[in-house]
């Protein structure tokens, strides 16, 4: 005996075509995840400069009376701040970074003599240690490494000149987005909030979540204000190592300014950019003295530690309300699940996280 089963368009719409719409939205994310990679870097940015835009625009409204036209001349004026500040930073440390490494190569063979004791200081080591003709294995090491960098290099050169192109196109959208986002994010945002209905529950629904985007976007903004903050302390403690440095031994203290500035700049990167500038800082005062180099590295590790375990979760967690413990966890999180770009995001997505959880029973009550 055979029974025929009916199914209505409803149970076969969710049978089928609900699961199918998922997959297909879920591969068309996957092919655009570079663009929407740029896109929310360039909103991300964005609400990085709101501070900035608010100041100049309280300026130009104390002085000139409130404009609409003074929202967009604040952000043009905020983007060419940063864009002037980092061209100074650049101006000043690139000239400095060329001076002291043409330095160290013009006086290599007196730091070396002086240093190691020449050839002889350096085969008289080797044969303490039982390594006869020290410097021919390092002679023969060095020649190794270069030959296999000039085959990388070689080999490679095609792919590197299309990948820093790749890179330079990114950035080049990354820069014009973030302006485009910069004027036009506040009128779409209004354009937004106007179009979600005008009863009184769509207005209930609409200020609910208009409460919560406001939020996390403040915690984005805070966020990077206050790393810029760490950002201006790591490089003041940088400087007033180096300057103290070299009034004890003697190089000079013109370099104290440009390796603070360094070392500021690469701290707007998270986990990495402080080792980074540190290195290079370290890097740069040994082509001056490699004593001043050695103590620098250690001063500045101890430094470090302090920095962030002390300093960098308590000016976080004050301005985000959260604990330090969760800070650290959730950098290393975002760090093991995305790399470079989940440490950079890890923070402020705890803080917008920390928002909804706020806002959870306002968004409970909309349910009701």
């Amino acid at each position: 005996m055979s029974k025929t089963i009916g199914t209505d368009l409803k149970t076969f719409i969710k049978f089928w075509l609900v699961p199918l719409g998922i997959v297909v939205a879920l591969f068309i994310i996957y092919k655009a995840m570079t663009g929407l990679i740029i896109i929310g870097v360039s909103i991300f940015l964005a609400l990085a400069l709101k501070p900035l835009v608010r100041k100049v625009n309280g300026f130009f409204t104390k002085h000139f009376g409130k404009d609409k036209k003074h929202q967009t001349m604040s952000a043009v004026f905020a983007y060419l701040i940063v864009v002037l500040v980092i061209g100074a930073i650049v101006a000043i440390v690139g000239p400095v970074v060329v001076n002291e490494t043409a330095k160290f190569v013009q006086n290599f063979p007196e730091t070396f003599e002086k240093t190691f004791g020449g050839w002889d200081g350096i085969n008289n080591f080797g044969n303490s240690i039982g390594i006869q003709n020290l410097q021919g294995e390092i002679t023969n090491a060095l020649n190794g490494i270069s030959d296999n960098l000039l085959g990388i290099l070689g080999n490679n050169l095609v792919s590197s000149v299309t990948g820093v192109a790749d890179v330079v196109m990114k950035i080049v959208l990354i820069i014009v987005l973030t302006f485009l986002f910069l004027l036009e994010g506040p009128s779409m945002l209004e354009i937004l909030w106007s179009s979600m209905g005008t009863s009184k529950e769509e207005k209930r629904s609409t200020n609910v979540i208009r409460n919560i985007v406001t939020r996390m976007a403040n915690v984005v903004s805070t966020y990077v204000s206050r790393q810029v903050m760490i950002a201006v302390i790591d490089g003041c403690a940088t400087a007033i190592i180096v300057f103290i440095l070299s009034l004890i031994l003697g190089f000079s203290a013109n370099l104290a300014i440009p390796m603070g500035m360094i070392t500021m700049l690469f701290y707007l990167i998270p986990m990495f950019g402080q080792f980074i500038g540190g290195t290079l800082v370290t890097m740069l005062l040994f082509f001056s003295n490699p004593l001043a180099a050695g103590i620098f590295a250690v001063v500045y590790i101890v430094y470090s530690q302090v920095e962030n375990n002390v300093i960098s979760p308590k000016i976080q967690g004050s301005a985000l309300k959260l604990q330090p413990v969760v800070i650290l966890s959730a950098v290393v999180i975002g760090m093991y699940m995305f790399g470079l770009l989940g440490a950079i995001i890890a923070i402020p997505i705890a803080g917008c996280i920390r928002v909804l959880i706020e806002e959870y029973p306002n968004i409970k009550a909309l349910r009701d």
